[in-house]
């Protein structure tokens, strides 16, 4: 079963349970991946689902950076409740150290030997981690890496 299949059941559940929360944003996914259908004029695969994931991630999470230090409580527990149901269809993430070691591995095969060889390095750890990482940290761990090979 395909995630995008796992997604409409689990949306199908939420219905009997009345789970609001879930049920809101399952909708929000399935609206979203109907969208990235039509754009890209074939069903979805499953990393393609993932990334419209996490694009929904990132935009809870920029509201919620939005609404930093306001009183708007409420709407800061509606993006977490949302931000959880959302990572439960993520995979789980790399930790730090095996994000460093398979950072550490394609330093060494292509090479790389300053912060000038990041534009080397970042796709190919991209390519390797997939959806187990953000784009963010894994920049961050290439740059801190290159920085102590100099």
């Amino acid at each position: 079963m395909g995630l995008a299949d796992r997604l409409s059941d689990e949306l199908k559940q939420a219905m009997r349970d009345k789970d609001k929360v879930r049920l809101s944003v399952l909708r929000l996914v399935k609206s979203a991946m109907k969208y990235q259908e039509i754009d890209a004029h074939h069903a979805l695969t499953d990393e393609e689902v993932l990334a419209v994931i996490r694009k929904e991630v990132k935009q809870r999470k920029d509201a919620l950076e939005t609404i930093k230090g306001s009183d708007r409580t409420d709407f800061r527990a509606s993006l977490e409740s949302e931000l959880e149901v959302l990572y439960s269809y993520l995979p789980a993430p790399l930790s730090l150290d095996e994000l460093r070691l398979l950072v550490v591995e394609v330093v060494r095969e292509t090479g790389a030997s300053s912060r000038a060889d990041m534009g080397k390095v970042m796709p190919l750890v991209m390519n390797r981690v997939g959806s187990s990482a953000e784009g963010k940290t894994v920049s961050k761990v290439v740059q801190q890496i290159l920085s102590d090979l100099s």
